[in-house]
């Protein structure tokens, strides 16, 4: 675990507010929890009764510029960032169950949202994981490797700069065909003339997927109906 603060956001006590949801923000490679305070912010407007949690990368970042890392991207390939994941993941999930039991929340009424690493790490978690968080938002990010089957009890939301040179866009695309075709819960929103950055666009639509979507196990229950909700867009 990483010496570094963590960024931590409570409900007022004073104020009587139970806390009902709980956000989990992982920064990307390099970065540092502060990176993350602007999408912190926005949710705490958006959704008061949260707790949200920002912790630190678990490994002291490897590159030129001082940070932390969830895992290192030096040398790194499509074989071995699999594995690379698959290492850095139990600290993670123990740190996600962990702040569950300490708030007295259950995994459904947690989303984990990441940026670029980060969002990596997201992703791969619920898919280690299934239903280890009701919702995952993953902006400008990717699979280690494409999902073999969709998470049951997890809604993902890929949020992706049209413009982004350091992850490209074909790997939101990617991930939200191959979800598609496993009848996994996903939507994709690409944000257009926006390159490798946690645009406010991207948050915005972010908050408006979370208060907005039902999620596909609830929508087919209550329908009936094998079909899906309205899926992503291109932002403007």
């Amino acid at each position: 675990m990483s010496t570094a603060a963590a960024l931590e956001f409570l409900p007022d006590p004073d104020s009587g507010t139970e806390i009902k949801q709980l956000f989990v923000l992982l920064h990307g490679v390099g970065g540092m929890p502060q990176d993350m305070e602007p999408l912190a912010q926005a949710l705490r407007a958006a959704f008061p009764q949260a707790a949200i949690l920002v912790p630190p990368g678990f490994e002291p970042y490897d590159g030129a510029a001082r940070g932390r890392q969830w895992f290192s991207t030096r040398g790194v390939d499509e074989g071995n960032r699999i594995e690379r994941v698959a290492h850095a993941l139990p600290a993670l999930v123990d740190y996600i169950r962990a702040a569950q039991a300490r708030l007295g929340l259950l995994q459904s009424d947690t989303a984990l949202a990441g940026f670029s690493q980060g969002a990596v790490m997201a992703l791969e978690a619920v898919q280690a994981h299934d239903g280890l968080a009701g919702r995952v938002l993953a902006f400008s990010g990717r699979y280690a490797q494409l999902p073999k089957s969709a998470p049951q009890y997890t809604t993902i939301h890929l949020l992706h700069g049209a413009d982004d040179a350091v992850m490209a866009v074909s790997h939101a695309q990617a991930a939200q065909a191959r979800l598609d075709s496993l009848h996994g819960d996903a939507t994709i929103d690409v944000a257009s003339r926006v390159g490798h950055v946690l645009h406010p666009a991207l948050m915005r639509r972010a908050i408006e997927r979370l208060q907005t979507c039902v999620p596909l196990r609830s929508w087919e229950a209550a329908l009936g109906l094998n079909q899906a909700p309205p899926a992503g867009s291109t932002l403007h």
